[in-house]
């Protein structure tokens, strides 16, 4: 009997949906409201990727966020500044001026093209701020930050060791003005069409100096204890919520982590609280997104501490759990552990890393000498997809 050319099809699709299934990782997630509608849960982690000269994106941005969008895929821009105040590294990009929303809308596009959704991650550096011009000459502009202390460690900056600024300790009165600053981006941000925006609350930059006891000295409402240490991410959280609707939010935590000479004494209180806390923004927020801690070795091989299932608990939107994660990731979707796992460098690599994990093939190796280099095709979009 012959088979017609719709009934194998049909057959195959509906293997290909058996085989999907038993991969966690590319199983459907759907958000209570609709907001998100994803056929996979691989989201792709905000990488700096310091290819904007000028702080303006750039064509070849479209190439690499098209060439790692799926139908139904999430995708996470690179930290992105709200204000010229706001930078840090110098060729990144920013989205508070008018050319740089113009030179967003084609990258949104060609991700929009391919069926997927995109955030863009807004950032705030604070005091990652080197002392130096790109001419060699000392910077006129101090940056400003939760407390008036230097970071201790100097960074390499294109081969050569840099000290980081002294920053001023930002004024309350002029909290109002960055809370403006990120209402702006996040405006400037859906103007440009994308789908929502991420807080980078993460890594050591502004609003972390402010979480963590390690970087906030204050003595009045933004210091002290912990309550008052969270006040001002929860002032930014709500101030982007008012403008652009809480649905199209999400926070980027690092609690566990030390970056920046940014520490915690007690990383779990800091999570707990932060976790409890975004449930009470006005209109809730779509989802938190936290970082593990470091990775740990056993039986000769890295592994995921898995320690943020008590925030997870706490926060009653989406969940995205990141941090070396690989193929581990299907666990951790299976045990309910969290909904979605961003991935960096191993998506980096591997542009269309569904496909591989579906397939179970083999993954691109990263190369890290090539991370933040200024080409706009080597590390960048010249990793092989397979076949």
């Amino acid at each position: 009997m012959e088979v017609s050319p719709h009934t194998h099809s049909l057959t195959h699709r509906s293997w290909l949906e058996k085989k999907a299934a038993a991969i966690p990782l590319l199983t459907p997630y759907r958000t209570g409201g609709g907001e998100l509608e994803l056929a996979h849960r691989v989201v792709l982690a905000p990488l700096t990727r310091q290819r904007s000269p000028g702080n303006l994106p750039q064509p070849h941005a479209a190439v690499y966020y098209a060439q790692r969008a799926t139908a139904g895929g999430m995708l996470i821009t690179e930290a992105t500044g709200v204000s010229a105040a706001a930078q840090g590294h110098r060729p990144t990009p920013g989205v508070w001026t008018d050319e740089q929303v113009e030179a967003w809308r084609p990258i949104v596009d060609a991700v929009h093209t391919k069926g997927a959704v995109i955030f863009c991650q807004l950032w705030h550096v604070g005091r990652v701020v080197g002392a130096l011009r790109p001419d060699g000459t000392r910077a006129e502009t101090v940056p400003v930050s939760s407390t008036g202390r230097p970071i201790a460690t100097p960074r390499m900056n294109d081969g050569v060791e840099e000290e980081f600024a002294t920053p001023r300790r930002l004024a309350v009165e002029e909290i109002a003005g960055v809370l403006d600053d990120f209402r702006r981006a996040a405006r400037n941000a859906v103007y440009a069409g994308f789908d929502g925006v991420e807080i980078h609350g993460a890594h050591g930059y502004l609003v972390e100096q402010f979480l963590k006891d390690s970087t906030n000295d204050r003595d009045e409402e933004y210091g002290g204890s912990l309550e008052n240490r969270c006040r001002f991410v929860l002032e930014v959280v709500t101030a982007v919520a008012d403008e652009i609707g809480g649905r199209r939010v999400g926070v980027r935590l690092s609690p566990f982590a030390d970056y920046m000479d940014c520490h915690d004494s007690d990383p779990h209180a800091l999570a707990l609280l932060m976790a409890t806390k975004l449930n009470n923004v006005p209109g809730g927020i779509l989802y938190l997104h936290m970082v593990e801690p470091r990775m740990a070795r056993a039986n000769g091989r890295r592994v995921v501490p898995k320690r943020l299932r008590p925030y997870r608990e706490a926060f009653g939107g989406t969940f995205i759990a990141a941090g070396g994660y690989d193929r581990e990731g299907n666990k951790v979707v299976g045990e309910g552990y969290a909904d979605l796992v961003a991935f960096g460098r191993l998506f980096l690599a591997n542009p269309g890393l569904p496909k591989r994990f579906e397939l179970d093939a083999e993954l691109n190796k990263y190369n890290r000498a090539t991370f933040y280099t200024s080409d706009p095709v080597v590390g960048y979009t010249d990793y092989p997809f397979l076949g």
